[in-house]
């Protein structure tokens, strides 16, 4: 009898889907900042972010996807030139983002890799298109997934980060506020915490300087004080009788 698959190590499955990373500068830019910035969020917890990686759900079959970020909450960090599920503890990905470029068709964001997701157990999928300002996403009720409404100030279950669009461009929030930074960003903020931290130890110094100069007038005084008081008793004055 014919096996349906032949044996998982005669299977050659690919590290890439033959396409290009990124279409563009800002569908780079946008998979870059939260793959990254999901990373940093979850960098002390057992979840693995990857972007752009292969990601094969079934033993013996090399049809997969390569999303622009996926999140897999329970999997060690770590580096991989492919995800096969079944090597993972059969642990798929529960939340998916796909950033549009000028390539992509509707069908193959919303049909298409919508129904391999659902499939294959995501919970979480969301669309950013950032030339149309268009952001789309949607959530696992039983085995299908169900549109969401307004995604306009969602927080996602899963990430607990908010999503909002300003004018066309997604911008992603930590629970705390503060949003999700590209590297640029971090850098130039990294550089204004060092230049602030610098001033502060200075403007402390300046300050030490100022109560170490006060201390020394204050011990020159007493100095001058002591003299003048002994020159007083030495012509028989008690100087404490003077006030």
């Amino acid at each position: 009898m014919t096996a349906l698959f032949p044996h998982s190590q005669d299977v050659v499955y690919p590290e890439t889907d033959g396409l290009p990373l990124s279409d563009n500068t800002k569908q780079f830019r946008l998979m870059m900042t939260t793959q990254g910035g999901l990373d940093a969020l979850f960098r002390d917890e057992k979840v693995f972010v990857a972007g752009n990686l292969l990601w094969f759900p079934v033993e013996g079959s090399t049809e997969g996807k390569a999303p622009d970020v996926m999140v897999i909450f329970g999997q060690e960090k770590g580096d991989r030139t492919s995800y096969k599920q079944w090597e993972e503890g059969n642990l798929g990905p529960q939340v998916v983002f796909e950033f549009v470029s000028k390539t992509n068709s509707v069908k193959e964001v919303e049909v298409d890799k919508l129904a391999f997701y659902q499939q294959h157990g995501v919970e979480e999928y969301y669309i950013h298109d950032p030339d149309k300002g268009t952001l789309k996403g949607w959530m696992r009720q039983g085995n299908q997934f169900q549109p969401i409404r307004e995604m306009k100030g969602w927080t996602s279950p899963r990430l607990g980060i908010r999503f909002e669009l300003m004018g066309k461009d997604l911008q992603l929030y930590y629970s705390n506020g503060e949003r999700f930074e590209s590297y640029p960003e971090l850098v130039a903020r990294s550089q204004q915490e060092r230049q602030r931290a610098e001033r502060e130890r200075q403007a402390r110094e300046r300050e030490q300087q100022r109560a170490e100069l006060a201390e020394s007038q204050l011990a020159q005084e007493r100095q001058r004080a002591e003299r003048l008081a002994e020159q007083l008793r030495a012509l028989g004055i008690d100087p404490n009788r003077l006030n």
